[in-house]
């Protein structure tokens, strides 16, 4: 079962600093989550330009040039951010029944240490 979910509000624990030009401490909310790869896109974080070819389309439009988008992150360098505290925290799985009786997972937050 996946820690990390589309919509979650994400903290990135790794890598520069934002002094350095990095991401480091930017908080996020997950776009996609690519499984298979084991990475995450977060809106706002990790920017890459790209460089596309300059061409016209068939009404005569110039395409191409500079595009920036988010690009994958490893999903080992963020962390869930704590609803109540905005910190960065690690998450579990509990048990439950819901309501029809079933066994569930569920998610749940751990404390992030406010005792530091």
């Amino acid at each position: 079962m996946a820690k990390i979910k589309k919509g979650d509000l994400v903290q990135v624990i790794s890598g520069p600093t934002q002094a350095r030009g990095g991401d480091r401490g930017k908080q996020g909310k997950v776009k996609e989550v690519l499984v298979d790869q084991n990475r995450v896109i977060v809106e706002g974080i990790n920017f890459v330009t790209k460089h596309s070819r300059v061409g016209q389309t068939a009404r005569g439009t110039r395409t191409g040039g500079l595009e920036t988008f988010e690009a994958p992150i490893h999903i080992s360098n963020i962390a869930l951010v704590d609803p109540k505290t905005k910190k960065p925290t690690r998450v579990g799985f509990r048990v439950e029944k819901n309501s029809e009786g079933k066994t569930v997972r569920v998610r749940y937050s751990k404390s992030s240490g406010e005792d530091f």
